[in-house]
């Protein structure tokens, strides 16, 4: 009877999550014309093909990649 319950009780949370989902997503209305999912990167100008946007943030990685690599100077007062 505890099961019974138990999985009537997933059920209803389930509904109402799906429920706030859908309607929170509806609120968001259409998607914009572009490619979805695709944003641009702060310094590149819109419609910047996916190659292009993908090639710059492995050289921004890179960079911080290798900055973090470098031995940090040491302080005179130590």
């Amino acid at each position: 009877m505890r099961m019974i319950f138990s999985v009537i009780g997933l059920l209803l949370v389930v509904a109402v999550v799906g429920a706030l989902a859908k309607r929170q997503l509806s609120a968001l209305g259409p998607e914009p014309a572009g490619a979805p999912g695709v944003t641009a990167t702060p310094g590149s100008p819109p419609g910047t093909p996916p190659a292009v946007h993908s090639q710059r943030l492995q050289q921004q990685f890179k960079q911080a990649l290798e900055q973090g690599q470098q031995p940090r100077p040491l302080r005179d007062d130590q």
